[in-house]
């Protein structure tokens, strides 16, 4: 790809919606792999192997598959798997997620379940990688090509499968209908166009507090349910990105002792995705005696009218707002660091990325190694 055709996180960002259509219509081919293996295989819950963006991804779509499915879903760290945590049993289905598919965590996670002598399910973006030939059963979640070394489509694109998957294994299992498993489809479809509304409105409300904005330096983002996923993206990328310190919390965990340390120069973003708006909102109340920038996202228009209150127009449950929500974060850390200039990082930062290196030596061919800024 030449220089002129490089694409940005914006590119990734702008292509969600598309991809939320395609993938909602190839769901049953997309998930067929993962539907078949949970349903022979005489599992009962879940467990999901994976860090980063991937993880964050993860985290999103928890709530729908434990509440679709009527499974527990655990997610766990790589490191923390090999080194730590890996006494899943008999009736638990291990995932290991690379989007990229050459994570050496990932692949150290594999030999672990290959010890216990169980099968390896491996999820990625690249069939062809060292995951998906280390692994029993393999499957793509439909994320394409995304070669900008902050991934955004691929959190919504995982997120989305494993509630394409939960939604598949759950009329596979009868614990939906045909008709009750079409209804949540098109729910999901439904995300797509909401999405693509809060693209277009996110725009003009950030240049609105562009001021503030581009002025932080310290950050909280919040989230409760299905939007702890979204908060931790939301944080990772601007620590990523922005190169701010950024941290993610559970709403109500937020006062119990972060808040302490905050002062007016504090930024602080609240995603009320429709359960608990109420007391979502009360401490959003709070929070703005302590700083004016402190944001609330919402889908309640109660509040619509409050001051630096983003309003999203959705009546979809709770656990599927993280595919509407997740633009706010990405597109924020995009354009503050694009008009910030911050995308070169520190020097050093190379030399410690070739002493602990996260790839396998085969990731120079994968179709996710250009590893481009976000520009």
């Amino acid at each position: 790809m030449s220089k002129k055709e490089t694409k940005t996180m914006m590119d990734y960002i702008a292509s969600c919606p598309e991809f939320i259509r395609k993938n909602v219509a190839d769901s049953k081919s997309l998930t067929a792999p993962f539907v078949e293996e949970y349903v022979n295989g005489g599992y009962k819950n879940i467990w999901i192997v994976a860090c980063g963006s991937s993880s964050n991804g993860s985290l999103c779509a928890r709530q729908f598959i434990r509440r679709h499915l009527r499974c527990e879903v655990k997610i766990v760290a790589p490191f923390t798997f090999v080194t730590s945590e890996h006494d899943f049993g008999d009736t638990d289905m291990v995932i290991i997620v690379s989007q990229s598919g050459y994570s050496l965590n990932a692949l150290d996670a594999v030999k672990v379940v290959k010890q216990k002598g169980r099968r390896c399910i491996g999820l990625t973006g690249d069939l062809e990688s060292d995951l998906a030939k280390a692994c029993d059963v393999a499957a793509n979640y439909g994320v394409g090509r995304e070669t900008v070394a902050y991934v955004t489509r691929g959190v919504t694109t995982l997120a989305l499968f494993f509630m394409l998957f939960a939604t598949d294994a759950a009329e596979k299992l009868g614990i939906k209908t045909e008709a009750e498993a079409e209804t949540v489809r098109k729910q999901l479809l439904a995300a797509a166009d909401i999405n693509e509304k809060v693209q277009e409105s996110w725009t003009p409300f950030l240049k609105e507090h562009y001021q503030k904005l581009t002025g932080m330096t310290k950050t909280y983002v919040c989230g409760v349910g299905a939007n702890i996923g979204t908060a931790c993206e939301g944080a990772l990328k601007f620590g990523e990105t922005i190169s701010i310190p950024t941290c993610a919390y559970e709403i109500e965990e937020y006062i119990h002792g972060p808040n302490i340390q905050m002062t007016p120069e504090y930024c602080v973003f609240l995603i009320d995705g429709g359960e608990g708006t109420e007391r979502i909102h009360q401490i959003y109340e709070g929070t703005r005696i302590v700083t004016s920038n402190a944001y609330l996202i919402t889908n309640c228009a109660a509040y619509k009218d409050e001051p630096n209150t983003f309003y999203v127009a959705c009546d979809l449950p709770e656990e599927i707002t993280p595919l509407c929500y997740l633009p706010i974060f990405q597109m924020t850390a995009f354009r503050i660091t694009e008009d910030l200039s911050r995308w070169l990082k520190h020097p050093l930062q190379r030399k410690m990325e070739k002493l602990v290196s996260s790839k396998s030596a085969n990731y120079e061919n994968s179709p996710f190694s250009e590893d481009t800024p976000g520009r």
